[in-house]
């Protein structure tokens, strides 16, 4: 994707000419021939860089950039002035404009100052999410501009200070850990054990002993008594990774566990009480799965007191670049190689990936372009992705297409887009659930 520099004169000539010498040095253009038009489109969409000239009537550059700042201020702003102006525009960079441009001025000088400009705002992308990163944890940080994952922190800053339990659904990939352990440093249990089980990688038989601990004697091969990681995170955090993967009838004894908050080892007969805050986390669908009769929907409910869905990659579409860059940095210092830039054209061609593995998968492909690159940029046959198709967000109906037809195919590209996510697909469409069920039940009779 093109970097969008957004031009702003009140002289049409001036903004013709601007025009066309920012598209000579590979950018995409929009024009504003005034303050308050080009307020609407930033309202509208958030440019690369701006460029704006000064004196204009009504709305002039210096109230377009205060107003620019408030709303975007990561944006660049770049002040073009004519002689006698200029104590306004240092003025202006007081207040936050990037640069200023002399009239009269050269492709070269337009070219260099925008390529700084949008580094300088890269850069700043990248600062403002390692900031997050070391206020939050510093080694296991969210690192995202994305307005939707930034609200799931602001909930997730505010449920940490309870003890709820929390449930974390989201595609392989997307977080959900780091989540989880997110709630854990900021919660009063911080000083606490952190304890994290993998139910998947459990065998059947062994998920109650790894939990609950067992008694010495119990079954073949306890030697000895065993402390379970419900006992081991008494007083912090427990978290069940794929939490979906329990058997049937062990989902009832944790269904105990956390409504009594008490525990037997195996072969004991002692109950035991754990004060613990458990969070859950799952890559399925778990209204699906208890449908399906694969998930007890008591234990559902149970885990399922406080709720949150993080979003897949493909839909973070602007967070690729920081990301991308970020495992650059980490990549570039964990071996010693010399510092890499990404292209633009590799950066566009990662935000047209799909991106099944999510952030995961972008850091090992960085992690392998960073191998396979011989120049000191990153560029798109370094990334070794196959171009895939994304989801369409748009539908076109004909005319004369019935209410329910159009209701159908409203719901099915809806979740289709949201991965087959039933309750994203409610949020966007602003319906129950429940609904989505029932209709998806009509559309399979019929």
């Amino acid at each position: 994707m093109q970097d969008q520099v957004l031009i702003v004169d009140d002289e049409p000539l001036v903004c013709e000419s601007l025009d066309e010498l920012i598209k000579r040095n590979g950018y995409k253009t929009y024009k504003a021939y005034n303050g308050h038009e080009a307020l609407e489109f930033i309202k509208k969409e958030i440019p690369s860089v701006i460029i704006t000239d000064i004196n204009m009537p009504k709305l002039d550059g210096m109230q377009l950039l205060l107003k620019t700042k408030d709303i975007a201020p990561e944006v660049p702003v770049i002040i073009i002035t004519g002689y006698g102006t200029i104590q306004t525009a240092v003025e202006a960079m007081k207040h936050g404009a990037y640069d200023f441009i002399m009239k009269p001025f050269s492709n070269s000088d337009i070219g260099e100052i925008i390529r700084k400009a949008i580094s300088s705002q890269n850069k700043n992308k990248i600062n403002i999410a390692e900031k997050f990163i070391s206020h939050h944890n510093p080694k296991h940080g969210i690192i995202t501009e994305d307005p939707e994952m930034l609200e799931i922190m602001k909930k997730v800053r505010r449920i940490a200070q309870t003890d709820s339990t929390v449930l974390i659904q989201g595609e392989s990939g997307t977080g959900k850990e780091l989540i989880a352990r997110a709630i854990h440093r900021l919660s009063h249990r911080s000083d606490g054990a952190y304890v994290a089980v993998n139910c998947a990688a459990l065998p059947e038989g062994l998920i109650e002993s790894e939990l609950f601990g067992h008694e010495r004697g119990s079954f073949t091969g306890a030697v000895a008594r065993r402390i379970g990681k419900f006992e081991l995170a008494h007083g912090g955090t427990l978290l069940l990774d794929e939490v979906s993967e329990m058997d049937i009838p062990f989902q009832a004894k944790l269904l105990r566990a956390l409504q009594e908050r008490e525990i037997v080892r195996v072969g004991g007969t002692q109950s035991i009480g754990v004060d613990v805050r458990v969070v859950a986390t799952t890559n399925k669908d778990l209204i699906k799965e208890v449908e399906k009769g694969n998930f007890r929907e008591d234990l559902f409910y149970r885990l399922c007191v406080v709720p949150i869905f993080l979003p897949p990659l493909r839909e973070r579409e602007d967070d690729i670049p920081i990301l991308a860059q970020y495992f650059i940095n980490k990549f570039c210092s964990k071996v010693g190689i010399k510092h890499k830039d990404i292209s633009q054209d590799a950066v566009g061609f990662l935000k047209e990936h799909t991106w099944p593995g999510n952030v995961r998968e972008l850091e090992n492909t960085i992690e392998r372009a960073l191998s396979l690159a011989e120049s000191e940029s990153i560029k798109p046959d370094d990334l070794l992705l196959t171009k895939r198709k994304k989801p369409s967000r748009y539908i076109s109906l004909k005319l004369g297409t019935s209410i329910y037809d159009a209701e159908k195919e409203l719901i099915l590209r809806t979740l289709e887009y949201s991965g087959g996510n039933k309750q994203k697909t409610s949020e966007i469409l602003g319906i129950t659930s429940k609904t989505i069920r029932s209709k998806l039940h009509q559309y399979k009779e019929k």
